[in-house]
């Protein structure tokens, strides 16, 4: 029983971050770039198909991964290497890999502009460590070639297989290449429309958005900003572009003190953690929580005895959770509760359904 619930007490010992107490600390001024950003500046997606060539036996078991097969006797009829059907279906090469390419497009980017990528195994390849990755063309949402990638895959990993035996540090299965794609296309990015650009929150909040107003007209002149609702602002902006740059610049590093966000609680039942904003408080209240425990013992003494089986409850005590004005009480009030994390989770489910906690719950 003791060894069991050791086991199960370690699992849930993924600490929450609330479990040192802690004091509300001063809202500090961000810049107003830390805060928003400008509407239609922003990254996008690309994602394309490649091999990764030069593994050392570690590449795809093509009978289980028939596509690396097919790419490859479409890779090399492309170079006048012409298999017949049997032959292309027939290739056992476990130094090559098929993958999966993706790479960020960064706002402005311009043909020739060197950008990072991420090379995926798609098959069962079991190290993708010291592997090139071939000539791959990266596509966008609208299936146009942005980029082409090729060069060198970075595994952070390593591993080794000896007897049945296997050791792996880190994962061997993804890795990167430093500036290993090619801008060939470029994206229009347009900065505002109009004589105006449009600044938007990462957050939604109404006193947030009028803080950075009021730091816009102060500092760039009355009626240059407005706000259209509790994310968007509107800014007048200068049409030529060279002004418009320096304008945008000089908006970015304006510092502002944002209002403090909403009370919230964060719940995370797979990991056992709980992050909760400075804004929570409590409400008197008081409770009490058992702990209950399944223990099932396989161990058969004898031929045909069943195994053991136990349910133990473990009582808790009815205490009284004093109101906490700040998190700094809060934290104090829950950390007098005794309780592992995992049994947190039930009692702030409990204390907002009772209303007693201040803050939204939130389960992810």
């Amino acid at each position: 029983m003791a060894k069991n619930s050791g086991k199960v007490f370690r699992q849930a010992a993924i600490v929450a971050s609330f479990l040192v107490p802690l004091w509300a600390m001063p809202v500090h001024a961000e810049r107003i770039k830390d805060l928003a950003s400008i509407q239609g500046i922003r990254n996008n997606q690309l994602i394309g198909y490649g091999l990764v060539a030069g593994l050392d036996n570690t590449g795809d078991q093509t009978i289980q991964t028939p596509f690396t097969t097919q790419a490859i006797g479409n890779m090399l009829t492309q170079m006048g290497v012409n298999l017949t059907p049997s032959q292309a279906q027939n290739l056992q090469l476990k130094n090559v890999a098929a993958v999966m390419v993706t790479a960020y497009l960064p706002p402005f980017a311009r043909p020739g502009q060197p950008i990072d990528v991420t090379v995926s195994s798609l098959g069962n390849a079991k190290s993708l460590r010291g592997g090139t990755l071939l000539m791959s063309q990266l596509k966008g949402a609208d299936g146009q070639v942005y980029a082409i990638a090729q060069g060198n895959v970075l595994v952070g990993g390593v591993g080794a297989t000896s007897g049945g035996s296997k050791v792996a540090v880190n994962h061997l299965s993804a890795g990167r290449i430093p500036d290993g794609a090619t801008v060939e296309r470029a994206v229009p990015t347009m900065v505002g429309q109009g004589g105006f650009i449009y600044y938007e929150l990462s957050n939604s909040d109404f006193g947030t958005v009028q803080v950075v107003v009021d730091a816009i007209n102060r500092n760039m002149g009355p009626g240059t900003a407005q706000a259209i609702d509790g994310r968007r602002i509107s800014v007048r902006a200068p049409d030529d572009a060279d002004s418009r740059v320096a304008f945008v610049g000089r908006i970015d590093n304006l510092d502002v003190k944002p209002v403090a966000g909403l009370a919230k609680v964060i719940v995370n039942p797979r990991t056992g953690s709980v992050v909760m904003t400075q804004k929570v408080t409590l409400e008197s209240c008081a409770v009490a929580h058992g702990s209950l425990s399944v223990v099932v013992d396989a161990a058969q003494p004898e031929v045909g005895q069943g195994a053991d089986i136990q349910v133990k409850q473990e009582g808790g005590s009815l205490m009284n959770v004093k109101a906490g004005a700040n998190l700094a009480d809060v934290v104090k009030a829950l950390n007098a509760l005794g309780a592992n994390p995992l049994d947190l989770l039930a009692i702030l489910q409990a204390m907002k359904a009772a209303g007693a906690l201040r803050a939204d719950l939130e389960i992810i």
